[in-house]
């Protein structure tokens, strides 16, 4: 397949791409690079990319409807994989408007262009955020209609959005919402990445509320295996990605400090408005629909996250989120 996959400099995007170039795909990359955090991981990421003679790389932005439309006038394409997005739950409540325009501006054009150059298949990030602050494991039918944050309520925008063009184009789309993607070269304002680099330097870890919130932490691989998987045929679907398994910050602030042989010293701050005391994924649908679940577990990931950290510390400590 010929593949159009948007932030691919990006976490996911870039994990994804080299997935689907592993798989014999030829892979389009657009992403923006903006300085939402320091450019140098973003272009580590796309090093490695580039290095395969099947992908292909222009830096794009998805709110740029002209620059687009080129872009689709002269490609063509077998599905689109929509990672490009403003992430993160705090910034959001701070810089709304960055949001929306992306978030959902971004995934408006796309799904036009789509629908005018007849790619059919069409998948796109959201988010565990959806959910809110909701207890015990969350189904893809639980209630999404009280987001906690600008972030949460533009990705609920983009799933709405999403279905219209489904409905009224018969475009086959898959919404996949991630549950708290971690590992190396992972993105900087992520608590994994600051609570690494913030125990290996002695430098104060920042943490909100008292450590017991818990968080359902997902591989990257297992992130990018799943989305590949989401490109069947399903008409219309909302799926959970997560490793159903939620585990507490303080849990993992111990297996980071055994992993890194040094001990965190804590900054407790109050808990953030925005925080959720507890994110748990229900994977049945991902298992019934894509034959998917986690398979990496949070200690062998938070090791692998640990040894990237080390060996690319000269330059990773430097990047801030």
């Amino acid at each position: 397949m010929n593949i159009l996959v948007t932030g691919s400099a990006g976490f996911i995007g870039s994990k994804v791409s080299q997935n689907l170039l592993d798989a014999g795909h030829t892979v389009m990359g657009i992403d923006n690079l903006n300085e939402t955090y320091g450019t140098a991981l973003k272009e580590w990421r796309l090093s490695w990319l580039k290095e395969n003679p099947r992908f292909n790389f222009a830096q794009s932005d998805i709110v740029d409807l002209d620059g687009l439309t080129r872009l689709f006038q002269q490609h063509a394409w077998d599905a689109v994989i929509n990672l490009a997005a403003r992430a993160g739950v705090r910034q959001s409540i701070e810089e709304p408007w960055s949001y929306y325009e992306t978030n959902l501006t971004g995934t408006l054009n796309l799904l036009e262009l789509c629908r005018r150059q007849g790619v059919k298949k069409f998948v796109v990030a959201s988010s565990s955020s959806l959910y809110g602050d909701s207890q015990g494991p969350s189904k893809e039918d639980s209630p999404t209609d009280r987001p906690l944050s600008p972030y949460a309520a533009s990705k609920k925008a983009v799933e709405a959005l999403c279905y219209s063009y489904h409905h009224a184009h018969d475009m086959d789309i898959t919404a996949l919402r991630y549950f708290t993607v971690y590992g190396p070269a992972g993105r900087p304002d992520m608590a994994i990445y600051r609570f690494i680099k913030w125990i290996f330097e002695g430098e104060p870890l920042v943490l909100y509320g008292d450590g017991t919130q818990e968080r359902d932490f997902t591989y990257i691989d297992d992130i990018a295996a799943g989305t590949v998987l989401a490109l069947k045929p399903v008409g219309f679907e909302a799926i959970n990605l997560g490793s159903d398994r939620p585990v507490q910050l303080n849990t993992v602030i111990g297996l980071l400090e055994r992993a890194l042989d040094k001990k965190a010293v804590i900054d407790y701050q109050p808990t953030h408005a925005s925080d959720v005391q507890a994110t748990w994924a229900d994977i049945t649908k991902a298992r019934e629909i894509l034959g998917w679940k986690a398979t990496v577990t949070l200690e062998e990931g938070l090791q692998r996250a640990v040894d990237w950290y080390l060996e690319n510390r000269e330059w990773a400590r430097e990047v801030t989120g």
